[in-house]
C-alpha cells in the first residue's frame, strides 16, 4: 500500500498541465469519485488493523496534496489567460464612438406645436394624468348616460367615487377655467389613455394638446383663423383645410378639422381611408354651460376651444403610415429624425 501511495505522488507531482482540458483531466483522474484517490481510500479496509491509522494519514497527505496541485494550476492558468487577454489587445483600434442620442419624434412636434402657438399669446398649462369624473365628465357637460363613461372607452382606476386615466387634455381646460379669470389663453399638452385596439391608426395611449380662448366677443372667425395659422405654420403655406359640422359635449357650435393628407397628396391612402383628407383634430365655441359651471359668466364672456392628436400631426408631418412605431422603440426608425433636432 505504500508502494502505490509514493506512485501516486509522484503521478501528481509530474501530471503535465498546461490548460484547463489537462487541468479537468487531473481533478478526475485523481480526485474524482471514481479517481486514484478513491481507490486508494477504498483499498484502505483491506490493510492490517495496527498499519491502518498510518496509512490513513498518508492518504490524506497524498488528497492535500493532489489539492495543493490543483489550486495552484488553477490559479496560474487564470493569472495566463487574463494576462493573455491583455496583451491581445489592439491600442491602435479607434475608441468606439460616443454618439448622442436625438429626441423622439413626437417630442420634436409637440415643442414646435407649444412655439407656433407661443408666438400668438398662448402659455402653457399642465394637469393630472389620473382624473375624477367632474374633471373629466361632468364639467365639460357629458350626460350621464354616455358611452364615453363606459368600460369599453374608458380606463377606471376606481368606481364610486369613479377615478379615470384622464381620456382627454380638455380635463386641463376646466381645472384652469376653475382658477382664473378670463382673459384665458392656453395651450395644455399631455398623454391621455383610452380603451381601443391597437392598430396602424389608433393606440391605447397617445397625445394631444389642447387649447382654449375666452374672453369678451370671441366668435367662430377668430377660432378658424387661429387653426388655419397653426395648419399652415406645422405643414406649410399651401396646406388646405376644410371644419365639418360634428358635436361634442362641451362645444357649441362643434367642428371637426381636417386637412389634406401629406402622405398620398390627397389621392387616397390607408392613412386617410383613401379620402384624401386626415382628421387632425375638433374645435368650437365653448358652451355655456361649460362657463357657468366653472363659475365663468356666459353673458359677459365666450371662448373656442379645440384639440388635436400629436400622433397625427407627427404622422403627417413626416410621412409616418404606422403610429405603432412611435412606442416601439426601435433605433432604426428613430435615427432618422437626428437631423431634425
Amino acid at each position: 500500500m505504500k508502494e502505490k501511495i509514493e506512485q501516486v505522488a509522484e503521478e501528481i507531482r509530474t501530471f503535465p498541465i498546461e490548460n484547463n482540458e489537462q487541468l479537468e483531466a487531473f481533478r478526475i483522474a485523481f480526485m474524482g469519485r471514481k479517481g486514484r484517490l478513491a481507490d486508494l481510500f477504498d483499498n484502505l479496509k483491506t490493510v492490517p488493523n495496527e498499519e491502518k491509522k498510518a496509512t490513513g494519514q498518508q492518504l490524506n497527505g497524498l488528497k492535500q496534496l493532489a489539492q495543493q496541485r490543483f489550486d495552484e494550476m488553477q490559479e496560474k492558468l487564470a493569472g495566463s489567460q487574463a494576462s493573455g487577454e491583455k496583451l491581445n489587445l489592439d491600442f491602435t483600434l479607434p475608441p468606439v464612438p460616443n454618439t448622442l442620442g436625438t429626441r423622439h419624434p413626437l417630442s420634436l412636434v409637440r415643442e414646435e406645436v407649444l412655439r407656433i402657438f407661443g408666438r400668438i399669446g398662448f402659455n402653457v398649462s399642465e394637469g393630472p394624468e389620473i382624473e375624477d369624473d367632474w374633471h373629466n365628465f361632468t364639467a365639460l357637460n357629458f350626460p350621464e348616460n354616455h358611452p364615453a363613461r363606459e368600460m369599453q372607452d374608458t380606463f377606471f382606476v376606481q368606481r364610486n367615487p369613479d377615478y379615470l386615466l384622464r381620456t382627454h387634455t380638455s380635463t386641463v381646460q376646466v381645472r384652469i377655467m376653475e382658477n382664473n379669470q378670463p382673459p384665458i389663453r392656453t395651450i395644455m399638452p399631455g398623454r391621455v389613455f383610452r380603451n381601443e385596439a391597437i392598430s396602424a391608426r389608433a393606440h391605447c395611449m397617445f397625445h394631444q394638446f389642447e387649447g382654449i380662448f375666452i374672453d369678451e366677443n370671441v366668435s367662430f372667425a377668430d377660432l378658424k383663423q387661429t387653426v388655419y395659422h397653426f395648419a399652415q405654420e406645422m405643414f406649410g403655406k399651401d396646406t388646405r383645410i376644410r371644419f365639418r359640422p360634428s358635436f361634442f359635449p362641451f362645444t357649441e357650435p362643434s367642428a371637426e378639422i381636417d386637412i389634406t393628407c401629406l402622405i398620398c397628396k390627397g389621392e387616397g391612402c390607408n392613412i386617410c381611408k383613401h379620402s384624401g383628407w386626415v382628421e387632425i383634430g375638433g374645435c368650437g365655441m365653448i358652451d355655456p354651460a361649460v362657463l357657468e359651471s366653472s363659475k365663468i359668466d356666459p353673458e359677459k364672456y365666450s371662448g373656442f376651444a379645440f384639440g388635436m392628436g400629436i400622433e397625427r400631426i407627427t404622422m403627417l408631418k413626416y410621412q409616418i403610415k404606422d403610429l405603432r412605431l412611435f412606442t416601439e422603440n426601435d433605433v432604426r426608425f428613430l435615427r432618422q429624425f437626428e437631423s431634425a433636432v
